[in-house]
């Protein structure tokens, strides 16, 4: 087991990660100034694209890493069949979902239901579905948005750990995404379910929602919220936030959809282009 993975499994993940967070969050201008001006010089980040284009502008780090991009820097696939990228990063995994896996990495795989939250009834929806894995590396736009029109059914926060979500964790890590803490949005769209899981990671300080607001940490249950459908977001709408960098991992039912067959682990996606599409 390499140093980086050993670190994961001893170090106070939790602890960790909310005590980064109190830093991100802070308002205080020397320690923001300092952590936005060596962040954006480390991964190089285009301001030039922001809604706000001075990066001290911003009142903290968190919202630094969270800033609104310029009207259409990313376009909106126009085909109403199009599913489109929920977020800037990068392909992790892409496919088929076989039973109740999902393919995580060589030799690895993880639950449909455990990831769900543990509920088999709500799990079966997906089996033999499609499922597309989005990692957002630090450097990348970090809102995410819908993939689909749908109505908001369910929200299910399930507490877990917080490993880094990196490829070298995901080759390393069993059953990373389903072990994570995380946020599992359920939608009905034109073509039954969709699921949108919200994954946590190493120092990521919270995950938020366009209609709950920042959710994580809530305890160590399960925590089930449901919703009558009166929530509508439509395909490119916001639909959450990552505080420091995380995953987005996308499901659908048998049968309704398939990706664009140039997508394949590594492949560079932005939010708003077509990944797929109905059929």
């Amino acid at each position: 087991m390499s140093l980086f993975i050993t670190f994961q499994h001893i170090v106070p993940q939790h602890l960790l990660s909310r005590g980064v967070g109190r830093l991100a969050a802070s308002e205080n201008t020397f320690v923001k100034n300092t952590f936005i001006k060596n962040f954006a010089a480390k991964y190089q980040i285009n301001m030039a694209e922001a809604l706000e284009e001075n990066p001290l502008a911003y009142k903290s780090f968190n919202d630094f890493f969270t800033r609104a991009l310029k009207p259409n820097a990313r376009p909106i696939a126009t085909d109403s069949k199009a599913i489109i990228s929920p977020a800037d990063g990068a392909i992790s995994q892409i496919g088929a979902i076989t039973a109740d896996k999902i393919f995580q990495a060589k030799g690895h795989d993880y639950s449909v239901t455990t990831l769900l939250g543990g509920n088999e009834q709500r799990a079966a929806t997906f089996i033999g579905g499609q499922f597309a894995t989005v990692y957002l590396s630090p450097k990348d736009y970090h809102r995410v948005h819908m993939p689909f029109t749908g109505k908001l059914t369910q929200m299910i926060y399930v507490p877990g750990d917080l490993f880094s979500v990196n490829t070298t964790t995901a080759e390393n890590v069993p059953n990373l995404f389903a072990r994570n803490e995380r946020v599992v949005c359920l939608f009905n769209t034109e073509v039954g379910q969709m699921a949108v899981v919200l994954v946590g990671a190493m120092i990521v300080a919270g995950i938020a929602t366009a209609w709950a607001g920042n959710l994580a940490p809530q305890g160590k249950n399960v925590v089930t919220t449901n919703y009558d459908g009166s929530i509508i977001l439509k395909k490119g709408d916001e639909l959450g936030r990552f505080y420091l960098g995380s995953t987005a991992i996308v499901l659908f039912g048998a049968n309704v959809m398939q990706w664009r067959d140039s997508l394949t682990a590594t492949t560079p996606v932005r939010m708003g282009e077509a990944m797929g599409h109905i059929v």
